[in-house]
């Protein structure tokens, strides 16, 4: 099987990613240095995994407003513009929907190393699944080889620049939780 590599253009190159461009990003600040790498988890509806609502999220196509819609879709979701860099699913599949080069829209308001504005130079990877429970085997081997990947195309994300959404939104967002085990996935970088 061909490795996995990344563009000079920011996307991922092999057979097993999936593309999506998202409209929902826009170009980084000029001169930034990427230097952050931040896990999220997210499921929709909430606690539900494979229903493609992530997908339509991160493409501005979710159903928000319709009487089918989910009420979470409704009251949480209306007229939000969010992306992630690459979504990873509970197989293990791996979604990319903004280029490594511009900027996703995955921290909101966000602190890292007295710096505001993570978005700006941050990378985003949300894994499907929620804070109270345990991620998917597949996931991280795919996490733990994307971001072997990512350290080695942009060295200035230090692995202690890999933080988690908690890390820099604290007592906004939870994300990727207790669950997640930081200590494996750091101890195979």
């Amino acid at each position: 099987e061909s490795p996995m590599h990344i563009t000079p253009d920011g996307w991922l190159q092999s057979p097993e990613v999936k593309i999506l461009k998202s409209p929902n990003c826009d170009l980084r600040p000029e001169g930034t240095k990427i230097s952050l790498l931040v896990i999220h988890c997210i499921s929709l509806p909430p606690g539900e995994f494979g229903s493609g609502a992530v997908q339509d999220l991160l493409m501005n196509v979710l159903d928000c407003e319709s009487e089918n819609s989910h009420p979470y879709f409704q009251q949480e979701l209306k007229n939000k513009k969010l992306s992630a860099h690459v979504f990873i699913q509970r197989s293990g599949e791996i979604i990319q929907f903004v280029s490594f080069n511009n900027r996703a829209w995955h921290a909101g308001v966000s602190r890292f190393k007295n710096k505001d504005k993570c978005n700006d130079f941050s990378i985003g990877i949300e894994l499907e699944g929620t804070d109270d429970q345990k991620f998917e085997p597949a996931q991280y081997e795919n996490l733990i080889k994307l971001t072997q990947l990512i350290l080695k195309t942009y060295p200035e994300i230090l692995l202690e620049n890999i933080q988690g959404h908690e890390d820099i939104a604290p007592g906004r967002k939870t994300d990727p939780g207790k669950y997640f085990d930081w200590d494996f996935y750091k101890k195979r970088l």
